[in-house]
């Protein structure tokens, strides 16, 4: 059997317009995505321990940090390969040192401080029991991260984080990065979800949490280190992965419930 909908009179049209809204409900949760180093792995103890055991001086992190985000920059832009930018990143900053190394002597230090780094990583103890109760949840999860993509993948096959995750978005692999809101809607579309309902959760209040609640998804501020900042209005912070499953229970109407489309 046909059916036929029929056309609303004017006076049907008219108290539609004029009724009052119904009450809002916030959406539902579909996808979390959590950003990889300091969020879930212990990126800066372990970074910096090996840095210092390289160079025989725990004071240049900071400058290392700097380095490394000029040229993860370059990758972004396309001006420059990962697979190039580890030795290059590393040049420049013996350089900044006052060491003079050839070619060889840099390819030499980068080789020891990516083995250093490999086993220096270890997951922060919240990790593991958030990660089990989203996926008991039923919700989708993405790792959403602006380094390389070859060295979080490998993070997460050795720490056992990789079954936990449905999609891995790499900023050099996409050709934009956090904040981007570019990077965020990649994603959701990519998870098939609208941003309204995802949520996303990372250590950096402007690059993670400001950038996804600027992208139209939930903004978390992972502050682990109590840094003192204001957060702006429709950011939600947390010091600790085992606040987040009531923050998101409170913020979404539903966890883990389809939407239908």
């Amino acid at each position: 059997m046909d059916f036929a909908f029929a056309s609303p009179t004017a006076s049907q049209a008219t108290a539609e317009r004029s009724a009052p809204p119904g009450p809002w409900s916030p959406p539902a949760l579909r996808l979390v995505c959590l950003d990889i180093d300091d969020t879930l792995i212990d990126f800066t103890s372990a970074g910096s321990r090996a840095l210092a055991a390289l160079i025989g001086r725990a004071d240049m992190w900071s400058v290392w940090e700097r380095i490394t985000d000029e040229h993860v920059a370059k990758v972004v832009a396309g001006d420059l390969s990962y697979a190039d930018m580890h030795l290059t990143r590393s040049r420049c900053f013996l350089e900044e040192l006052g060491a003079e190394m050839d070619a060889g002597d840099i390819v030499g230090f980068e080789a020891r401080r990516r083995e250093l780094l490999r086993r220096s990583w270890r997951l922060f103890d919240d990790v593991l029991p958030c990660l089990d109760w989203l996926t008991a949840a039923g919700v989708q999860l993405a790792a959403v991260t602006n380094a390389s993509g070859g060295h979080q993948r490998a993070k997460l096959a050795d720490l056992g984080l990789a079954r936990f995750f449905d999609h891995v978005a790499i900023a050099g692999e996409m050709g934009t990065a956090k904040p981007d809101p570019v990077m965020f809607h990649t994603v959701c579309l990519t998870m098939g979800c609208d941003p309204s309902e995802a949520a996303h959760v990372g250590d950096k209040l402007d690059t993670d949490a400001i950038g996804a609640r600027d992208a139209g998804l939930g903004g978390v501020w992972l502050n682990r280190r109590a840094v003192s900042e204001d957060v702006p209005t429709g950011v939600h912070e947390i010091d600790s992965l085992v606040d987040l499953p009531e923050l998101l229970i409170c913020e979404f109407a539903s966890v883990g419930v389809p939407v239908q489309r």
